[in-house]
């Protein structure tokens, strides 16, 4: 696989970027939340769930995306918006309910769009599917080259939105790739007590498009097998279905006590990080300096810091525009 420099180092800055990330959302959402509990307090209010360790699967997807391309992405949504771009700035200030973010403040972590660059989000399990099944087919009745993405976790393949969707596009043969995130648990359900087979990728051959399962927690894996699947959609050849075996270091939400998960699991998963296997193989294959990974790094902080100083500098909607840019009767 031979992949121009750029391209790596974008992929490591963005998978550092979105680990900073989530590290940072996670110490900020706990402001104000103790002793107890209590999730309607702290700066950062309501669910939220973090996507530590699955940082792969969404850059190496979106690393073949052009800004016009659609992507939906899910509940846990960062790393999604990160990858295709979506300004940090305006994203953090949504998250932290600020006049300045991405839906003014009212939309939160689980409703962040950014027409900017053909992103959206939402907290509905198995949403992604049908949202994107319907871009494409805009994107076919508009002749446009373009490529939707739906990004969906294991327990979404069960939904009958994944069924009805994969129908269609497959019928229609519409340019859009489905990428399932599998990463063992559907909230606190594992997936062998939810999914009748081991790989929801076999689920393809029912409805006549490849199906393809990345067994490692691999960027450059992912990268791979999600190359064929745009390039086969942007040639209008129609969908594929990827699977990814990722891993989710946090727990669905933060405040999950995590009670279903056995203890060793994530310290063991930890041992197999994915970006520090990545920035291993980068220095061992001599393409890129500690140097140069080390200046990443620095920039990766610098745009985290950034947009979370500016997500708390920014104001609060004022009261009176609580009705402003909703629908209502």
């Amino acid at each position: 696989m031979n992949i121009p420099k750029e391209n790596l180092l974008r992929m490591y800055l963005d998978m550092v970027t979105i680990r900073l990330y989530e590290e940072t959302m996670a110490e900020a959402y706990q402001e104000g939340k103790h002793p107890v509990f209590n999730i309607a307090a702290g700066p950062v209010p309501g669910e939220m769930h973090l996507a530590a360790g699955q940082e792969p699967v969404a850059v190496g997807v979106c690393m073949h995306l052009r800004k016009d391309d659609t992507v939906v992405g899910t509940h846990r949504p960062h790393h999604f918006a990160i990858a295709k771009g979506v300004d940090l700035r305006r994203m953090t200030a949504e998250i932290f309910g600020k006049a300045t973010g991405l839906g003014r403040g009212k939309g939160g972590h689980m409703h962040l769009f950014d027409p900017d660059v053909h992103f959206g989000c939402s907290g509905i399990i198995g949403a992604s599917i049908p949202q994107a099944v319907g871009a494409a087919l805009a994107f076919k009745m508009r002749k446009e080259e373009r490529v939707a993405v739906a990004f969906f976790g294991d327990g979404a393949a069960n939904q009958g939105a994944f069924h009805e969707g994969l129908n269609l596009a497959a019928l229609w043969k519409l340019p859009v790739v489905f990428v399932c995130e599998d990463n063992s648990w559907a909230i606190s359900v594992p997936k062998h007590k939810s999914t009748a087979i081991n790989r929801n990728a076999d689920r393809a051959v029912a409805y006549g498009m490849p199906g393809v399962y990345v067994g490692e927690n691999d960027v450059l894996a992912v990268y791979e097998a999600a190359g064929e699947a745009v390039a086969r959609a942007r040639r209008g050849e129609g969908p594929t279905l990827i699977e990814v075996k990722t891993d989710r270091f946090f727990g669905h939400f933060q405040g999950d006590p995590e009670v279903y998960r056995p203890k060793d699991e994530v310290p063991r998963l930890r041992q197999n990080d994915p970006i520090k296997r990545f920035r291993n193989h980068l220095l061992e294959s001599g393409i890129v300096t500690e140097v140069e990974l080390d200046q990443l790094d620095t920039e990766a902080r610098r745009r985290v810091e950034d947009a979370f100083t500016f997500a708390r500098e920014s104001p609060y909607p004022a009261p009176e525009e609580a009705l402003l840019h909703v629908f209502v009767e």
